[in-house]
Formats: structure tokens, sequence, C-alpha cells
């Protein structure tokens, strides 16, 4: 399974849940399970605002806004050292 590289479009985006990331990597079958898993994995804000009470869309949310994200295949991330 190949891996995958997330990072938002604009590093400035204020809905990136990982300020001192500036991208993730994950395995997945492809783009479309990695963006899903990003969205499993870091969840908006459970309800957008009291004027737009919808699930799932609040702030943080890259749900509605695909070409927020670009989503690259990349090689496996080096483990990380704690």
């Amino acid at each position: 399974m190949p891996w995958f590289s997330l990072r938002p479009r604009d590093p400035a985006d204020p809905r990136w849940p990982l300020p001192d990331e500036p991208e993730v990597a994950l395995k997945a079958a492809d783009a479309a399970e990695a963006r899903a898993k990003f969205a499993q994995a870091y969840p908006s804000e459970p309800f957008g605002t009291p004027a737009v009470p919808v699930p799932d869309a609040g702030a943080g949310s890259f749900r509605n806004d695909p070409d927020a994200l670009v989503v690259s295949e990349t090689a496996e991330p080096p483990a990380r050292r704690a």
C-alpha cells in the first residue's frame, strides 16, 4: 500500500490541525482513502456556527473544500525518534 502526503494548499490555513507539522503522511490505497483517513483522524469542530449548525462543518473542516488539501504520493516517511 502506498504512502500519501497531505498538506494544506495554503500553509497559513487556520483549519490545519497540526501547526508544528507542515504535512501528514498516511498509508492508503489511493488519494481518496488518504483524504478519508485524514478526515477521520482530524475531524472538524463538531458543529459549525450558531448561524450554520451543520454537523462536521465547523471552522476546522476540510470536508467541503477538497481543493484546500494537497494529496500526493510519497515515499515511506522515516521513523520518528522520541
